[in-house]
C-alpha cells in the first residue's frame, strides 16, 4: 500500500503510538534481502510528564536521538544483551518516541528464525528484544530514519477502535499509571507480559 511518508509520524506521540499498530516495518539488508514485520503492540514515551522517558531530566549524550525529526529511530541498549527499537515522535527538539514492543513476521521468515534461534513464529518477534534480533537491529541503526531504502513502513488498513487494546506499559519503575500501551487484541504475537 505504499510507503509511509514524514507526515504520518507528526503526530502527537500518544495517537501515533495507535497509529502504528498494524503498519509493516521493513528492514533491508545488503542483496535487497527484505525483513518484514507487521508491528502489533507499541509504548508512548515523553519527555514531558513520563519519568519512565529517557528524556525526563533532559537531552544528554544517550537520549538526543529523541529531540530528532519524527520518523527518527532510536535504537538503545538495555538490559545487558537487548536492543531496543523506538521512532521518534513531536516536533524537532522536543522529546517524544513510540516503543515498538512486538511484531507479527510478515517476510523474511528463515533469517528471522536463524537470528532467533527458533522456529516458533508467535515467539520470533513477541518482544522487544526479540524483534530487534530478528529485524538484525542494533546500535549501527540508532539516528537513521524510516525515509530511504533500508528502513521504511508500509502502510496498512487503519485498526478499528474494538480491535485495540489499552494497559499500562510493562517493565517500568515509574509512572506506572499512565495507560499508554497499545496492542492488537487477540494477536498471537503480542508479547506476553501482559495481554490485558
Amino acid at each position: 500500500m505504499g510507503m509511509l511518508e514524514p507526515q504520518f509520524f507528526e503526530l502527537p506521540t500518544l495517537e501515533l503510538t495507535e497509529k502504528l499498530l498494524g503498519k509493516i516495518f521493513v528492514h533491508v539488508l545488503p542483496g535487497n534481502v527484505q525483513l518484514k514485520g507487521r508491528i502489533v503492540e507499541t509504548e508512548a514515551y515523553s519527555g514531558t510528564g513520563d519519568e519512565a522517558c529517557h528524556a525526563w531530566r533532559g537531552k544528554t549524550a544517550r537520549n538526543r536521538i529523541m529531540f530528532q525529526k519524527p520518523g527518527t529511530l532510536y535504537v538503545y541498549f538495555t538490559y545487558g544483551n537487548h536492543f531496543m527499537l523506538n521512532i521518534v515522535s513531536e516536533p524537532e527538539n522536543i522529546a517524544g518516541a513510540v516503543l515498538i514492543r512486538a511484531m507479527e513476521p510478515v517476510e523474511g521468515l528463515q533469517f528471522m528464525q536463524e537470528q532467533r534461534g527458533t522456529t516458533l513464529t508467535t515467539n520470533l518477534m513477541s518482544g522487544p528484544g526479540k524483534l530487534t534480533r530478528a529485524l538484525a537491529i542494533d546500535t549501527k541503526s540508532n539516528g537513521k530514519n524510516l525515509f530511504n531504502d533500508e528502513f521504511f513502513l508500509e502502510n496498512a488498513p487503519s485498526l478499528e477502535e474494538n480491535e485495540i487494546g489499552t494497559t499500562t506499559r510493562v517493565g517500568i519503575s515509574k509512572s506506572r499509571e499512565l495507560l499508554w500501551r497499545k496492542f492488537i487484541l487477540n494477536n498471537p504475537h503480542v508479547s506476553k507480559g501482559r495481554v490485558t
